[in-house]
């Protein structure tokens, strides 16, 4: 197991842990029923936040930011001596979460995308579980939500009596819920992205080898060229440079920058998209 802490790449916080690191924190605080608020972060999210102060004050505050994406894994590595073999992906994390949550018949929630998706995933669960997991689902509103009607949600999950929830938004739009709500929830909230569509099988994840060599992202663009191509691009292009020149800047003062001071989270904004 490994876990050795928060390591900055372009400003964000991210958790220099393994698979079973992330899952035994998050467990650990399901059990206690307390808010746990996690992000799973690829080079997309990474870029992203690095150039909006107010989503990398709010996910610099998260209890978690797990390096999903085999490039932020190497980031990590040639930045510090972390030595991290693999990333740990949210699909991954999310499933070795609900296999304890079956075995201990206990309950998850599902916020965000459709509820066709949805209805797939409560299908592919009661498939692989029966009726040892019991699952809560809500789509996503798809539109900008006030702090009352925030409320009302982190409610309605609180009420569910579920131990974990689910959020699948999109990047950043998920972590934003997430930093809106994930504080009133009595149970670790996370941000798992595509992996709502993995586990209704709307779309197929890249096989294994694809994974470790950091190709996860051109199998995903072969699927849905039109949205994600022009993205990919951009951000991997960006995230090269700049993880490139903070390398340049470790080696020129000798010795690794220090985890960046944390923020002042930002206001949670009047509107959250959710």
């Amino acid at each position: 197991m490994i876990d050795r802490g928060k390591r900055s790449v372009l400003g964000v916080s991210i958790d220099a842990v393994d698979l079973d690191a992330a899952v035994e924190r998050i467990a650990a605080a399901a059990d206690l029923r307390r808010p746990y608020l996690v992000s799973a972060l690829a080079v997309h999210g990474v870029i992203e936040s690095a150039r909006d102060r107010g989503l990398r004050a709010s996910l610099n505050g998260f209890d978690a930011v797990l390096p999903d994406g085999q490039a932020v894994v190497w980031a990590l590595n040639a930045l510090y001596p972390v030595e991290l073999p693999h990333k740990v992906p949210g699909p991954t994390v999310m499933t070795a979460l609900l296999d304890r949550s079956a075995a201990e018949r206990s309950s998850v929630y599902f916020y965000g995308s459709t509820p066709a998706t949805l209805d797939r995933i409560r299908v592919e669960l009661d498939r692989r579980y029966g009726e040892r997991l019991e699952v809560h689902t809500r789509p996503s509103r798809f539109g900008a939500v006030d702090r009352a009607g925030l409320d009302d949600i982190a409610e309605a999950i609180n009420a569910s009596g579920a131990q974990l929830c689910f959020v699948g938004l999109g990047c950043p739009r998920q972590e934003r819920f997430v930093a809106a709500v994930g504080p009133s929830l009595a149970m670790p909230s996370l941000a798992v992205g595509a992996a709502f569509d993995y586990l209704a099988g709307t779309i197929q994840r890249a096989p294994e080898v694809i994974q470790r060599f950091g190709l996860e992202w051109a199998h995903r663009m072969a699927q849905e060229p039109r949205r994600l191509a022009g993205r990919y691009v951009t951000t991997n292009s960006r995230f090269v440079v700049e993880v490139s020149r903070q390398v340049g800047r470790q080696r020129v003062l000798g010795r690794p920058a220090a985890a960046p001071v944390l923020e002042v989270p930002a206001t949670v904004p009047e509107l959250v998209d959710a």
